[in-house]
């Protein structure tokens, strides 16, 4: 039961991970709203981000990467925490989004939970039970243990 409810909330975050990813380039003009100041080329960063996340939501499907993928992930989230920062500090409203400096506060720590969601992916999995986007079948065997 505990691997079942671990691969429900596996696909909940790849999908989660790409629908976010794909905000990203089809409403580029609010995330770049957030880029703190001090970054250059924030439309690219907005684009960037966006691709990492499709990526790793694609990632933590694929079970010969999805580990790595996990820390790549983590990464991200540490990545962006400056522009939740931003959005907080500066009560930068986001199209969408309920639009409270309380909300905005909340969601910086709602980052660490985020970082500990992708972090149980970095854990070893079972494959056999693991979700996949390819079949299992089609995976040789030892690209599996390479995790």
């Amino acid at each position: 039961m505990k691997n079942h409810l671990k691969e429900i909330f596996r696909v909940i975050l790849a999908v989660s991970m790409i629908v976010v990813g794909v905000t990203h380039f089809s409403a580029a003009d609010q995330y770049v709203t957030i880029v703190p100041l001090q970054l250059p080329y924030p439309l690219e960063i907005v684009y960037l981000s966006g691709f990492y996340e499709i990526l790793g939501g694609i990632g933590l499907l694929v079970p010969p990467v999805s580990q790595a993928t996990a820390w790549g992930l983590i990464a991200l989230f540490i990545a962006v925490f400056p522009a939740n920062i931003n959005m907080a500090v500066n009560n930068i409203p986001l199209d969408n989004i309920p639009n409270s400096p309380w909300l905005q506060v909340i969601r910086l720590p709602f980052q660490a939970v985020l970082i500990a969601w992708a972090w149980w992916y970095t854990q070893p999995s079972d494959f056999d039970r693991q979700a996949s986007i390819i079949p299992k079948s089609l995976i040789p065997k030892k690209l599996l243990k390479l995790e």
